[in-house]
């Protein structure tokens, strides 16, 4: 499997709502590429049948998202970068009414692949949700059967009344999800968890409903609210449930540098990714950017000083197919000088591909 193929391999993997994790491995031999890469799914067993060292790193990527990388020691430019992937976040806000809309706008410009559903056709449509990558005018109860719900899903309930709720939450707790929310007051909640314990729903499953939903800031208009509910489900996204003590580092997604890659007819270009950080730098590691010999790029690694350094290195590599490691370091009076603001290191990896 080439490279191209590799990277379409990920984004079907992706699309399909399963984490991944691309391994590359890093090799000064002469007369072999010098860069291989291999892609493992969670939903391969193959990962579990690696060498412990390797097996540690996939799970900590496939279960919490981290990052690993290791080079070589001495002159050797030997190593080896596992990236873990996870599927683009979804945003799915039921119930369209006056929180939903600035929910919406907010939610899509955090980053968040945002769905609406309303039963309701005023409530429900591409005017009143422009932003929205879904509007679904629909009964709640089946409007289920029309959602992709697994681990990338943030699924926040704001509908218009008690019965609603109640069909939503008993759906939505049969999916495993990464968040679930629903408005309300404290008496209102506490008595539908008691109706729906009562009809046998599992306890344990409603203590982990976030409710009342968002972080206590004392919002009070609807913009304030929907900020509220945002904030609290991107603390689920990069922190994970600390009730539950699970870990999250949701990876940084860029779909546009990935649908790039994976195009088998590109002509020769570079990847440059970020593979290690310390302190206050501009982008983490994942970050990825396509370079090509005419100076045309996409994605980005920050910015500056430092992503033009790092396109003069692709060129270099792009020329000879050898790959380079760069320090950038924004600390002390050059960076300063230079206008670095941000005061960290960044290590990044430069690749033809």
């Amino acid at each position: 499997m080439d490279c191209a193929q590799i990277y379409q391999k990920l984004l079907e993997e992706l699309e399909s709502g399963y984490r991944a994790a691309l391994i590359t491995t890093l090799a000064e031999s002469g007369g072999q590429d010098p860069v291989e890469k291999k892609l493992i799914s969670n939903r391969d067993l193959i990962w579990k049948d690696q060498d412990q060292a390797l097996r540690a790193a996939l799970e900590g990527g496939l279960e919490r998202g981290e990052f690993f990388f290791e080079q070589g020691n001495g002159s050797n430019k030997a190593g080896i970068l596992l990236e873990p992937f996870f599927p683009e976040a979804q945003l799915i806000v039921l119930g369209g009414g006056h929180i939903a809309v600035p929910l919406v706008e907010f939610g899509v410009k955090a980053g968040f692949k945002v769905t609406v559903v309303d039963d309701r056709p005023f409530f429900a449509n591409a005017l009143r949700f422009p932003a929205a990558h879904r509007v679904i005018c629909e009964s709640f109860g089946r409007s289920f059967e029309l959602l992709n719900l697994n681990k990338a899903a943030f699924v926040v309930i704001v509908t218009r009344g008690h019965r609603y709720d109640k069909v939503c939450l008993e759906n939505v707790l049969k999916y495993d999800t990464a968040y679930v929310g629903m408005i309300g007051s404290r008496r209102r909640v506490a008595g539908l968890k008691d109706l729906l314990i009562s009809e046998g729903c599992d306890q344990a499953l409603l203590e982990q409903v976030c409710t009342p939903i968002g972080l206590e800031i004392g919002a009070v208009t609807p913009e304030e609210i929907a900020i509220s509910i945002l904030a609290q489900v991107i603390q689920y996204k990069r922190k994970g449930d600390k009730a539950a003590r699970k870990s999250n580092n949701w990876p940084e997604l860029d779909l546009a540098v990935l649908s790039e890659l994976a195009k088998a007819d590109h002509g020769p270009r570079a990847l440059v990714t970020v593979v290690a950080t310390k302190g206050s730098v501009p982008r983490r590691e994942g970050a990825k950017m396509v370079v090509w010999p005419d100076g045309r790029t996409i994605g980005s690694i920050g910015g500056g000083c430092s992503e033009g350094e790092a396109i003069r290195v692709a060129y270099d590599v792009i020329r000879d197919g050898k790959f380079r490691y760069l320090d950038i370091d924004m600390t002390g009076q050059v960076a300063e000088d230079e206008g670095m603001v941000c005061g960290g290191v960044m290590k990044i990896l430069v690749e033809r591909t």
